[in-house]
Protein backbone atom coordinates (compact mmCIF):
# COMPACT_ATOMS: atom_id res chain seq x y z
CA UNK A 1 0.00 0.00 0.00
CA UNK A 2 2.90 2.13 0.43
CA UNK A 3 5.61 1.65 -1.85
CA UNK A 4 4.97 2.97 -4.82
CA UNK A 5 6.58 0.45 -7.40
CA UNK A 6 4.58 -1.56 -9.27
CA UNK A 7 7.25 -4.21 -9.43
CA UNK A 8 7.15 -4.11 -4.94
CA UNK A 9 3.35 -4.06 -4.36
CA UNK A 10 2.82 -7.57 -7.07
CA UNK A 11 5.34 -8.81 -5.37
CA UNK A 12 5.05 -7.51 -1.41
CA UNK A 13 1.93 -9.43 -0.49
CA UNK A 14 -0.58 -6.68 -1.19
CA UNK A 15 -3.94 -7.35 -3.13
CA UNK A 16 -9.41 -8.27 -3.48
CA UNK A 17 -14.56 -10.72 -4.00
CA UNK A 18 -18.25 -12.35 -4.62
CA UNK A 19 -20.93 -12.60 -2.34
CA UNK A 20 -23.69 -14.69 -2.95
CA UNK A 21 -27.20 -13.00 -2.61
CA UNK A 22 -29.12 -14.72 -0.08
CA UNK A 23 -32.95 -14.12 0.74
CA UNK A 24 -32.12 -14.49 4.27
CA UNK A 25 -30.18 -11.43 6.62
CA UNK A 26 -28.86 -11.60 9.39
CA UNK A 27 -26.61 -10.27 11.64
CA UNK A 28 -23.58 -12.24 13.62
CA UNK A 29 -24.39 -14.67 16.29
CA UNK A 30 -25.57 -12.57 19.31
CA UNK A 31 -25.39 -8.59 18.01
CA UNK A 32 -23.51 -6.76 20.57
CA UNK A 33 -25.29 -3.73 22.50
CA UNK A 34 -24.71 -0.11 22.80
CA UNK A 35 -22.42 1.44 20.45
CA UNK A 36 -20.58 -1.67 19.86
CA UNK A 37 -23.64 -2.47 17.50
CA UNK A 38 -21.79 0.13 14.73
CA UNK A 39 -18.97 -2.61 14.15
CA UNK A 40 -21.72 -6.02 14.03
CA UNK A 41 -21.28 -8.74 11.56
CA UNK A 42 -23.59 -8.69 8.26
CA UNK A 43 -23.53 -12.33 7.41
CA UNK A 44 -25.76 -11.60 3.81
CA UNK A 45 -26.70 -9.56 1.21
CA UNK A 46 -29.67 -7.17 1.61
CA UNK A 47 -32.43 -7.70 -0.77
CA UNK A 48 -34.05 -4.71 -1.77
CA UNK A 49 -36.49 -3.57 0.64
CA UNK A 50 -39.13 -0.57 1.28
CA UNK A 51 -38.34 1.31 3.91
CA UNK A 52 -40.38 2.70 6.61
CA UNK A 53 -41.46 6.31 7.00
CA UNK A 54 -41.34 6.87 10.31
CA UNK A 55 -41.36 11.11 10.36
CA UNK A 56 -42.10 14.08 8.42
CA UNK A 57 -43.05 14.20 4.34
CA UNK A 58 -40.43 13.67 1.39
CA UNK A 59 -40.39 17.53 -0.87
CA UNK A 60 -42.33 17.58 -3.56
CA UNK A 61 -40.57 16.00 -6.52
CA UNK A 62 -37.10 14.88 -4.44
CA UNK A 63 -35.79 12.21 -5.61
CA UNK A 64 -32.03 10.89 -5.68
CA UNK A 65 -30.08 8.03 -4.79
CA UNK A 66 -26.85 7.66 -2.28
CA UNK A 67 -24.24 5.42 -2.58
CA UNK A 68 -22.41 4.11 0.64
CA UNK A 69 -19.92 1.81 1.53
CA UNK A 70 -18.10 0.76 4.82
CA UNK A 71 -17.07 -2.58 6.28
CA UNK A 72 -19.44 -5.22 7.63
CA UNK A 73 -17.77 -8.33 7.76
CA UNK A 74 -14.59 -8.40 10.43
CA UNK A 75 -15.56 -12.51 11.88
CA UNK A 76 -14.79 -16.00 10.77
CA UNK A 77 -15.01 -18.83 12.77
CA UNK A 78 -12.78 -18.09 15.90
CA UNK A 79 -11.08 -15.61 13.93
CA UNK A 80 -11.30 -12.03 13.25
CA UNK A 81 -9.78 -8.54 11.53
CA UNK A 82 -7.14 -6.89 13.38
CA UNK A 83 -8.72 -3.61 12.69
CA UNK A 84 -11.96 -1.46 11.82
CA UNK A 85 -10.51 -0.63 7.94
CA UNK A 86 -9.87 -3.86 7.32
CA UNK A 87 -13.71 -5.55 6.85
CA UNK A 88 -15.10 -6.80 4.23
CA UNK A 89 -16.79 -3.84 1.87
CA UNK A 90 -20.73 -3.54 2.13
CA UNK A 91 -22.19 -1.53 -0.78
CA UNK A 92 -25.60 -0.02 0.27
CA UNK A 93 -27.89 1.73 -1.98
CA UNK A 94 -30.53 3.93 -0.65
CA UNK A 95 -32.98 5.70 -3.21
CA UNK A 96 -35.72 7.79 -2.83
CA UNK A 97 -38.62 8.57 -5.09
CA UNK A 98 -42.05 9.20 -5.31
CA UNK A 99 -42.52 10.19 -1.71
CA UNK A 100 -41.11 6.56 -0.97
CA UNK A 101 -37.44 5.57 0.03
CA UNK A 102 -36.00 1.95 -0.31
CA UNK A 103 -32.61 0.30 0.75
CA UNK A 104 -30.43 -2.08 -0.79
CA UNK A 105 -27.28 -3.40 -0.11
CA UNK A 106 -24.40 -6.10 -1.26
CA UNK A 107 -20.85 -7.23 -0.03
CA UNK A 108 -18.27 -6.36 -3.07
CA UNK A 109 -16.92 -9.81 -4.23
CA UNK A 110 -13.47 -9.54 -3.55
CA UNK A 111 -10.71 -12.34 -3.98
CA UNK A 112 -10.15 -11.56 -0.34
CA UNK A 113 -14.01 -12.21 0.84
CA UNK A 114 -14.09 -15.52 -1.40
CA UNK A 115 -11.03 -16.97 -0.10
CA UNK A 116 -12.04 -16.08 3.81
CA UNK A 117 -15.46 -17.39 3.01
CA UNK A 118 -14.03 -20.68 1.57
CA UNK A 119 -11.57 -21.03 4.91
CA UNK A 120 -14.06 -19.86 7.34
CA UNK A 121 -11.04 -17.60 8.78
CA UNK A 122 -9.89 -14.24 8.46
CA UNK A 123 -6.15 -14.89 6.69
CA UNK A 124 -5.36 -12.18 4.31
CA UNK A 125 -3.75 -9.14 5.57
CA UNK A 126 -4.70 -5.59 6.01
CA UNK A 127 -4.03 -2.09 7.63
CA UNK A 128 -4.17 -3.87 10.85
CA UNK A 129 -4.36 -7.48 10.28
CA UNK A 130 -2.06 -9.90 9.84
CA UNK A 131 -0.94 -12.41 7.48
CA UNK A 132 -2.80 -15.73 8.68
CA UNK A 133 -2.19 -19.59 7.20
CA UNK A 134 -4.12 -19.66 4.54
CA UNK A 135 -3.56 -16.24 2.96
CA UNK A 136 -2.67 -16.01 -0.10
CA UNK A 137 -1.18 -12.71 -1.70
CA UNK A 138 0.35 -12.47 -5.31
CA UNK A 139 -0.37 -8.64 -6.09
CA UNK A 140 -2.70 -5.56 -4.35
CA UNK A 141 -6.35 -6.97 -5.30
CA UNK A 142 -5.76 -9.90 -2.93
CA UNK A 143 -6.13 -7.79 0.07
CA UNK A 144 -8.38 -5.19 -0.86
CA UNK A 145 -11.56 -5.19 1.55
CA UNK A 146 -12.97 -2.52 -1.22
CA UNK A 147 -15.01 -1.03 1.71
CA UNK A 148 -14.12 2.11 2.23
CA UNK A 149 -15.85 4.58 -0.22
CA UNK A 150 -17.27 4.15 -3.98
CA UNK A 151 -17.11 6.69 -7.33
CA UNK A 152 -19.69 7.30 -10.16
CA UNK A 153 -17.88 8.09 -13.24
CA UNK A 154 -19.26 8.19 -16.30
CA UNK A 155 -22.53 6.75 -14.70
CA UNK A 156 -20.13 3.74 -13.74
CA UNK A 157 -20.22 2.95 -10.22
CA UNK A 158 -17.10 1.66 -8.23
CA UNK A 159 -16.39 0.57 -4.64
CA UNK A 160 -13.24 1.83 -3.70
CA UNK A 161 -10.18 0.85 -0.92
CA UNK A 162 -6.68 2.53 -0.65
CA UNK A 163 -4.06 0.04 -1.61
CA UNK A 164 -5.64 -1.77 -5.13
CA UNK A 165 -8.08 -1.50 -7.46
CA UNK A 166 -11.65 0.04 -8.11
CA UNK A 167 -13.93 -2.29 -7.89
CA UNK A 168 -16.32 -2.36 -10.70
CA UNK A 169 -20.10 -2.70 -10.14
CA UNK A 170 -23.36 -2.80 -11.60
CA UNK A 171 -25.73 0.38 -10.48
CA UNK A 172 -28.63 -0.81 -10.48
CA UNK A 173 -28.28 -4.15 -9.07
CA UNK A 174 -25.51 -4.35 -7.19
CA UNK A 175 -23.53 -6.81 -8.74
CA UNK A 176 -19.71 -6.87 -8.84
CA UNK A 177 -17.96 -6.57 -11.88
CA UNK A 178 -14.21 -6.87 -11.38
CA UNK A 179 -11.57 -5.08 -10.62
CA UNK A 180 -10.96 -1.77 -13.31
CA UNK A 181 -7.41 -1.61 -15.20
CA UNK A 182 -6.78 1.61 -16.84
CA UNK A 183 -3.69 0.31 -18.73
CA UNK A 184 -2.23 -3.10 -19.07
CA UNK A 185 0.68 -1.73 -17.58
CA UNK A 186 -0.98 -0.55 -14.70
CA UNK A 187 -3.12 -3.59 -13.71
CA UNK A 188 -3.33 -3.58 -9.82
CA UNK A 189 -1.80 0.15 -9.38
CA UNK A 190 -3.53 0.86 -6.05
CA UNK A 191 -6.45 3.81 -6.57
CA UNK A 192 -7.34 5.46 -3.05
CA UNK A 193 -10.47 5.91 -1.80
CA UNK A 194 -11.07 9.77 -1.88
CA UNK A 195 -10.88 10.96 -5.58
CA UNK A 196 -11.94 14.27 -6.33
CA UNK A 197 -13.58 15.57 -9.33
CA UNK A 198 -13.55 19.01 -11.22
CA UNK A 199 -17.06 20.36 -12.07
CA UNK A 200 -17.04 19.22 -15.79
CA UNK A 201 -16.28 15.28 -14.74
CA UNK A 202 -12.40 15.30 -14.62
CA UNK A 203 -11.35 12.62 -11.98
CA UNK A 204 -7.68 12.71 -9.89
CA UNK A 205 -6.68 10.58 -7.60
CA UNK A 206 -3.26 9.27 -6.00
CA UNK A 207 -1.99 5.76 -5.29
CA UNK A 208 -0.08 4.53 -2.32
CA UNK A 209 2.20 5.91 0.11
CA UNK A 210 6.25 6.03 0.28
CA UNK A 211 8.91 7.76 -1.87
CA UNK A 212 6.19 8.89 -4.10
CA UNK A 213 2.68 8.49 -5.04
CA UNK A 214 0.99 7.94 -8.21
CA UNK A 215 -1.01 10.77 -9.51
CA UNK A 216 -4.40 9.56 -11.49
CA UNK A 217 -5.96 12.00 -13.98
CA UNK A 218 -9.50 9.91 -15.80
CA UNK A 219 -11.54 12.59 -18.38
CA UNK A 220 -14.95 12.91 -17.71
CA UNK A 221 -15.76 9.44 -20.03
CA UNK A 222 -14.07 7.42 -17.74
CA UNK A 223 -11.36 7.05 -19.78
CA UNK A 224 -7.34 7.29 -18.78
CA UNK A 225 -5.61 10.89 -19.08
CA UNK A 226 -2.33 10.60 -17.63
CA UNK A 227 -0.58 7.85 -14.66
CA UNK A 228 2.35 9.38 -13.44
CA UNK A 229 4.82 8.39 -10.75
CA UNK A 230 5.54 11.83 -8.39
CA UNK A 231 8.23 11.90 -5.68
CA UNK A 232 7.46 12.96 -2.37
CA UNK A 233 9.96 13.93 0.86
CA UNK A 234 9.20 11.22 2.80
CA UNK A 235 7.20 8.18 3.18
CA UNK A 236 4.09 9.52 4.91
CA UNK A 237 0.58 8.06 5.42
CA UNK A 238 -2.20 9.77 4.00
CA UNK A 239 -5.60 8.32 3.65
CA UNK A 240 -6.82 11.35 1.45
CA UNK A 241 -5.98 14.62 -0.52
CA UNK A 242 -7.50 17.52 -2.01
CA UNK A 243 -6.98 19.35 -4.90
CA UNK A 244 -8.23 23.32 -6.40
CA UNK A 245 -8.91 24.62 -9.36
CA UNK A 246 -4.70 24.12 -10.77
CA UNK A 247 -3.41 22.46 -7.79
CA UNK A 248 -3.06 19.26 -6.16
CA UNK A 249 -2.33 19.10 -2.67
CA UNK A 250 -0.89 16.65 -0.85
CA UNK A 251 -0.49 16.45 3.34
CA UNK A 252 3.11 14.88 4.38
CA UNK A 253 2.12 14.14 8.52
CA UNK A 254 4.82 13.12 10.09
CA UNK A 255 3.57 9.32 10.69
CA UNK A 256 6.27 7.63 8.59
CA UNK A 257 6.75 4.43 7.12
CA UNK A 258 9.60 2.94 8.61
CA UNK A 259 9.17 -0.86 7.50
CA UNK A 260 7.18 -2.65 5.29
CA UNK A 261 5.21 -5.22 6.92
CA UNK A 262 2.12 -6.55 8.19
CA UNK A 263 -0.29 -5.43 9.27
CA UNK A 264 0.79 -2.33 7.40
CA UNK A 265 0.45 -0.11 10.52
CA UNK A 266 3.00 -1.69 12.57
CA UNK A 267 5.19 -0.27 10.39
CA UNK A 268 4.45 3.10 10.48
CA UNK A 269 5.73 5.62 13.27
CA UNK A 270 4.72 8.85 14.88
CA UNK A 271 7.49 11.67 14.60
CA UNK A 272 6.27 14.90 15.19
CA UNK A 273 9.41 16.50 15.72
CA UNK A 274 9.18 16.57 11.51
CA UNK A 275 6.56 18.52 11.66
CA UNK A 276 3.68 18.12 8.65
CA UNK A 277 4.80 19.36 5.43
CA UNK A 278 2.19 20.01 2.72
CA UNK A 279 2.92 19.65 -1.33
CA UNK A 280 1.34 22.10 -3.95
CA UNK A 281 1.87 20.37 -7.14
CA UNK A 282 0.31 22.06 -10.89
CA UNK A 283 -1.98 19.98 -12.26
CA UNK A 284 -0.75 20.51 -15.56
CA UNK A 285 2.93 19.97 -14.99
CA UNK A 286 3.68 17.37 -11.98
CA UNK A 287 7.31 18.68 -11.90
CA UNK A 288 6.50 22.09 -10.66
CA UNK A 289 5.76 21.40 -6.82
CA UNK A 290 5.91 23.72 -4.03
CA UNK A 291 6.05 22.65 0.01
CA UNK A 292 5.06 23.97 3.32
CA UNK A 293 5.90 23.52 6.65
CA UNK A 294 3.39 23.29 9.02
CA UNK A 295 3.94 22.18 12.85
CA UNK A 296 2.86 17.94 13.69
CA UNK A 297 -0.62 17.29 13.37
CA UNK A 298 -2.62 13.56 12.24
CA UNK A 299 -5.34 13.35 9.87
CA UNK A 300 -7.55 11.13 7.88
CA UNK A 301 -9.77 13.67 5.94
CA UNK A 302 -9.89 16.59 3.87
CA UNK A 303 -12.20 18.90 2.58
CA UNK A 304 -12.12 20.54 -1.37
CA UNK A 305 -9.48 23.33 -1.85
CA UNK A 306 -9.45 26.86 -3.84
CA UNK A 307 -7.27 29.72 -4.82
CA UNK A 308 -7.60 33.47 -3.94
CA UNK A 309 -6.51 36.14 -7.07
CA UNK A 310 -3.35 36.44 -4.90
CA UNK A 311 -2.37 32.95 -5.13
CA UNK A 312 -3.33 31.45 -1.72
CA UNK A 313 -4.34 28.50 -1.68
CA UNK A 314 -7.29 27.11 1.33
CA UNK A 315 -8.41 24.19 2.35
CA UNK A 316 -9.77 22.46 5.05
CA UNK A 317 -9.67 18.93 7.15
CA UNK A 318 -10.42 17.29 10.48
CA UNK A 319 -7.10 17.58 11.95
CA UNK A 320 -5.80 15.36 15.69
CA UNK A 321 -3.30 15.57 17.82
CA UNK A 322 -1.58 12.49 16.55
CA UNK A 323 -2.54 8.76 15.05
CA UNK A 324 -3.61 6.92 18.28
CA UNK A 325 -7.18 6.28 16.75
CA UNK A 326 -5.62 4.55 13.61
CA UNK A 327 -2.62 3.13 15.67
CA UNK A 328 -5.28 1.47 18.60
CA UNK A 329 -8.68 2.68 18.81
CA UNK A 330 -9.85 1.53 15.39
CA UNK A 331 -8.44 -2.01 16.49
CA UNK A 332 -9.67 -2.03 19.92
CA UNK A 333 -13.33 -1.13 18.42
CA UNK A 334 -13.71 -4.52 17.00
CA UNK A 335 -13.04 -6.10 20.91
CA UNK A 336 -15.94 -3.74 21.97
CA UNK A 337 -13.34 -1.48 23.96
CA UNK A 338 -13.31 2.87 23.26
CA UNK A 339 -9.77 3.64 23.43
CA UNK A 340 -10.10 6.84 23.62
CA UNK A 341 -7.76 8.99 21.18
CA UNK A 342 -7.52 13.07 20.67
CA UNK A 343 -10.55 14.16 19.03
CA UNK A 344 -10.59 15.60 15.08
CA UNK A 345 -10.96 19.39 14.88
CA UNK A 346 -12.39 21.23 12.13
CA UNK A 347 -8.93 23.33 10.68
CA UNK A 348 -8.58 25.82 7.93
CA UNK A 349 -5.16 25.51 6.52
CA UNK A 350 -3.98 28.25 4.75
CA UNK A 351 -1.02 28.74 1.86
CA UNK A 352 0.85 32.01 1.40
CA UNK A 353 1.92 32.79 -2.03
CA UNK A 354 5.51 33.91 0.20
CA UNK A 355 5.58 30.39 1.25
CA UNK A 356 4.35 31.02 4.74
CA UNK A 357 1.84 28.55 5.97
CA UNK A 358 -1.23 29.50 8.57
CA UNK A 359 -4.02 26.78 10.42
CA UNK A 360 -6.99 28.71 11.55
CA UNK A 361 -8.36 25.88 13.84
CA UNK A 362 -12.43 26.16 14.66
CA UNK A 363 -11.93 24.36 17.87
CA UNK A 364 -15.02 22.57 16.54
CA UNK A 365 -14.93 18.28 17.05
CA UNK A 366 -15.46 16.95 13.72
CA UNK A 367 -15.07 14.27 11.12
CA UNK A 368 -16.16 13.77 7.38
CA UNK A 369 -15.95 16.73 6.11
CA UNK A 370 -17.69 17.68 2.94
CA UNK A 371 -18.91 20.57 0.63
CA UNK A 372 -21.27 21.53 -2.09
CA UNK A 373 -19.40 19.50 -5.15
CA UNK A 374 -20.57 21.57 -7.57
CA UNK A 375 -18.44 24.49 -6.90
CA UNK A 376 -15.36 22.36 -6.43
CA UNK A 377 -12.59 23.93 -6.65
CA UNK A 378 -14.03 27.17 -6.43
CA UNK A 379 -13.96 29.10 -2.96
CA UNK A 380 -16.74 28.18 -0.27
CA UNK A 381 -18.35 29.40 2.85
CA UNK A 382 -19.38 26.14 4.26
CA UNK A 383 -17.85 22.66 5.49
CA UNK A 384 -20.78 19.78 6.05
CA UNK A 385 -19.07 17.40 9.13
CA UNK A 386 -20.56 14.76 11.80
CA UNK A 387 -20.21 16.03 15.36
CA UNK A 388 -21.02 15.20 18.68
CA UNK A 389 -18.71 13.18 20.58
CA UNK A 390 -19.67 11.94 23.92
CA UNK A 391 -17.45 9.79 25.51
CA UNK A 392 -18.17 7.35 22.19
CA UNK A 393 -16.39 6.19 19.46
CA UNK A 394 -18.87 7.43 16.90
CA UNK A 395 -20.48 10.86 16.71
CA UNK A 396 -24.41 11.55 17.45
CA UNK A 397 -25.12 15.01 15.62
CA UNK A 398 -24.59 16.51 11.74
CA UNK A 399 -23.43 20.07 11.48
CA UNK A 400 -22.30 22.88 8.90
CA UNK A 401 -19.42 25.03 9.58
CA UNK A 402 -19.83 28.63 8.21
CA UNK A 403 -16.23 30.11 7.65
CA UNK A 404 -17.57 33.65 7.27
CA UNK A 405 -19.70 34.10 10.63
CA UNK A 406 -17.17 31.20 12.12
CA UNK A 407 -20.26 29.59 13.59
CA UNK A 408 -21.86 26.15 13.59
CA UNK A 409 -25.37 25.25 12.39
CA UNK A 410 -26.16 21.86 14.02
CA UNK A 411 -28.87 19.12 14.71
CA UNK A 412 -27.94 16.33 17.45
CA UNK A 413 -29.72 13.28 16.81
CA UNK A 414 -28.92 11.96 20.64
CA UNK A 415 -27.40 9.90 22.68
CA UNK A 416 -29.07 6.77 21.03
CA UNK A 417 -28.20 7.80 17.45
CA UNK A 418 -24.47 7.17 15.57
CA UNK A 419 -24.48 9.27 12.94
CA UNK A 420 -22.68 8.98 9.47
CA UNK A 421 -21.08 11.06 6.72
CA UNK A 422 -24.38 13.15 5.18
CA UNK A 423 -23.87 14.56 1.84
CA UNK A 424 -25.33 17.81 -0.22
CA UNK A 425 -28.59 17.54 -2.82
CA UNK A 426 -28.63 20.19 -4.51
CA UNK A 427 -31.80 22.34 -4.97
CA UNK A 428 -30.64 25.31 -6.01
CA UNK A 429 -27.48 27.71 -6.60
CA UNK A 430 -26.31 28.46 -3.55
CA UNK A 431 -23.99 26.44 -1.20
CA UNK A 432 -27.11 25.85 1.28
CA UNK A 433 -30.04 25.21 -1.45
CA UNK A 434 -30.92 22.11 -0.97
CA UNK A 435 -30.96 19.21 1.32
CA UNK A 436 -28.21 16.73 3.31
CA UNK A 437 -29.16 12.98 3.11
CA UNK A 438 -27.50 10.32 5.30
CA UNK A 439 -27.88 7.82 7.92
CA UNK A 440 -27.86 6.73 11.11
CA UNK A 441 -27.35 3.54 13.11
CA UNK A 442 -30.55 3.94 15.76
CA UNK A 443 -28.96 1.54 19.32
CA UNK A 444 -32.62 1.82 20.64
CA UNK A 445 -34.46 1.06 17.89
CA UNK A 446 -31.55 -1.48 16.67
CA UNK A 447 -31.75 -0.39 12.91
CA UNK A 448 -30.53 2.00 10.34
CA UNK A 449 -31.96 5.00 9.12
CA UNK A 450 -32.04 7.35 6.75
CA UNK A 451 -32.89 11.56 6.78
CA UNK A 452 -33.08 14.35 4.69
CA UNK A 453 -32.36 17.61 6.85
CA UNK A 454 -33.60 21.12 4.75
CA UNK A 455 -29.38 22.48 4.38
CA UNK A 456 -30.67 25.76 5.41
CA UNK A 457 -32.42 24.54 8.96
CA UNK A 458 -30.00 22.16 9.83
CA UNK A 459 -31.19 23.10 13.62
CA UNK A 460 -34.81 22.16 12.88
CA UNK A 461 -33.94 18.11 12.06
CA UNK A 462 -34.70 16.02 10.01
CA UNK A 463 -37.26 17.04 7.63
CA UNK A 464 -38.11 12.95 6.59
CA UNK A 465 -36.84 9.88 8.07
CA UNK A 466 -37.31 6.22 7.21
CA UNK A 467 -36.68 3.00 9.03
CA UNK A 468 -34.66 0.08 7.34
CA UNK A 469 -35.42 -3.82 8.96
CA UNK A 470 -32.13 -3.84 10.20
CA UNK A 471 -29.24 -2.49 12.04
CA UNK A 472 -26.18 -1.93 9.33
CA UNK A 473 -22.41 -1.20 10.92
CA UNK A 474 -21.07 2.20 11.04
CA UNK A 475 -19.78 2.16 7.53
CA UNK A 476 -17.32 5.39 5.68
CA UNK A 477 -18.05 7.34 2.67
CA UNK A 478 -20.69 7.78 -0.20
CA UNK A 479 -21.77 9.81 -3.30
CA UNK A 480 -24.57 10.69 -4.93
CA UNK A 481 -25.66 8.46 -7.58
Amino acid sequence: MFNLDRRTFLGSGLIAGAAIITPDVALAGATPAGWALGVADVEADIPQETLRLIAGKVPSGFSTTLFRNGPAKFRRGGSEAGHWFDGDGLVRKWQVRDGQATLAARFVDTPKRRLETKLSAIVQPGFGSPRRAGAIVNGPDDTNAANTSVMMSDGKLYALWEGGSPMMMDRDTLTTIGPKTFRRDLKQMPFSAHPRVDKDGTVWNFGGNGKGTFIWKLYPDGSLAKAEMVPLTRKSYFHDFTTTARHLIIVLQPWVQEEFKFPLSTGMVWKPQLGTQVVVIDKDDFSKRRTFELPAFSFFHLADGWEEKDGTIRFDGCLEADPTFGQQSASALLRGEHIKAPTPMLTQIILRPNGRAEMNMTRIAAEFPASDRRIAGKARRFTTHVTGYRGTPFPHAIAMWDWAKGRDDKYDFGDHQQVEEFLLVAGGEGERDGWLIGTTLNLKERKTELHLLDAKRLKDGPIASWRASVPLPIGFHGTIG
